[in-house]
């Protein structure tokens, strides 16, 4: 790209002051704003005390009012209405919430399919809340880049109750065909829960489009938003249905009643709440959700298809094996590379500045932002070549405990 608008963002960002920052897809850039934000918080909580819980600055929501308020915030980035997404802690607490929900007593059709592929979290999280109650159907790779889609499909049925899979997958960044998954899963009765931690802000998501049941993402990587922001959409047709076990006095109808006796679920989003919500976080979330906003994702995806292609084309003149899909049209955000040595010339790119993470049975994980320019992403495939011919990779040959 001879000319970059989207360069113009780097100043928002402190840390591209002091390193090549490609690792968006773990931990995005924290925004500038998030200082005046968390401020903020600091200021209303100061100031308001436990008022704040009911009274605001001029046009601000309250802390009751806030999660919502944040929720649809993010809405448009996922093609979500508003008043349909709400704001958790962690991913495991909201798959925790909607596992809660479902009812799997049909013994008929207790078939979960996932992969090999998926966030292992996410897997821990359904063993341990349903194992006694269904049978795991897990799809396999077969090039540990990609899920075959015709396996996938056929392993739905109809004994299957849910579908719970990554929407793109973390080590290679395939993305996943979400349409064909759930146009399967609802012509043979399933549901469909999508992980979308590693979509969202990289590439664009139309939940209602697709017609998906539920949708998990997280503010922690692509959209900057940093720990303690994960957002849950169900489709507002299947609210209603939802009867969660996970859940505290936010889901209650009358919160403020204090009646041990009588529990009664909301009937809009909160109903899917639990108890009180990280205030704090739901600050520090809104810069960066406020920035994507205003850029829009198919400009970022524009940009993000242009520097993994230009990646890949690197690797390939270097000879790198690449973990990641070529189809400019299946891979998301992330160029994953393999070199010799991997692990080792990833601690020492760490070393120098360049920040990029290294995940087992894959390798080296490259990952661009609208915020990264084209020089620091063919740096980095040239200093992986750099730190190969020099031999400084051996430095790190005993000590292989370091995770980004």
């Amino acid at each position: 790209m001879s000319t970059d608008p989207l360069l113009k963002w780097r100043p928002e960002f402190p840390i591209l002051e002091k390193c090549t920052y490609l690792i968006s897809n773990s931990l995005g850039a924290m925004p500038r704003a998030v200082y005046d934000s968390l401020a903020s918080y600091a200021d209303t909580w100061s100031t308001l005390g436990v008022s704040a819980w009911g009274k605001a600055f001029a046009d601000n929501p309250t802390w009751w009012e806030l999660n919502g308020a944040v929720g649809d915030k993010i809405a448009p980035l996922m093609g979500a209405p508003v008043g349909t997404v709400l704001v958790h802690q962690n991913a495991s607490i909201a798959n925790s919430i909607l596992f809660s929900a479902l009812d799997f007593s049909d013994i008929r059709r207790n078939k979960v399919v996932i992969t090999d592929m998926d966030f292992p979290s996410d897997v821990y999280v359904l063993r341990q809340w349903l194992s006694e109650h269904i049978h795991i159907h897990m799809v396999k790779t077969h090039d540990g880049i990609t899920i075959d889609t015709d396996v996938l499909l056929d392993a739905i049925d109809d004994t299957t109750r849910l579908v719970s899979l990554s929407h793109v997958l973390f080590k290679s960044a395939y993305i996943m065909p979400a349409q064909e998954i759930v146009e399967k899963a609802h012509k043979v009765g399933a549901q469909v829960l999508l992980n979308g931690y590693h979509s969202i802000g990289i590439i664009p998501v139309d939940v209602a489009a697709m017609n998906v049941d539920f949708f998990i993402g997280g503010t922690l990587k692509w959209m900057c938003g940093g720990p303690g922001g994960v957002f849950m959409y169900v489709r507002p047709d299947l609210l209603s249905t939802l009867q969660p076990k996970v859940t505290g006095w936010f889901a209650h109808k009358q919160p403020f009643a204090f009646d041990i006796e009588h529990f009664d679920l909301r009937e809009d989003t909160y109903r899917l709440m639990n108890g009180t919500p990280g205030i704090a976080s739901l600050y520090a979330i809104q810069p960066g959700v406020d920035v994507l906003n205003q850029i829009g994702v198919d400009a970022i995806r524009a940009k993000s298809m242009h520097q993994t292609r230009r990646l890949i084309d690197i690797a390939d003149e270097l000879g790198y094996e690449v973990v990641s899909p070529r189809d400019d049209a299946t891979r998301a955000g992330t160029v994953t590379v393999a070199p010799p040595n991997a692990y080792e010339v990833s601690r020492e790119l760490i070393e120098r500045g360049i920040i990029i993470d290294y995940r087992e049975g894959a390798g080296i994980r490259i990952a661009p932002h609208f915020y990264n320019s084209d020089v620091e992403v063919e740096h980095t495939l040239h200093t992986i070549r750099d730190i190969l011919d020099d031999g400084s990779w051996q430095r790190h040959q005993r000590h292989r405990d370091f995770v980004t």
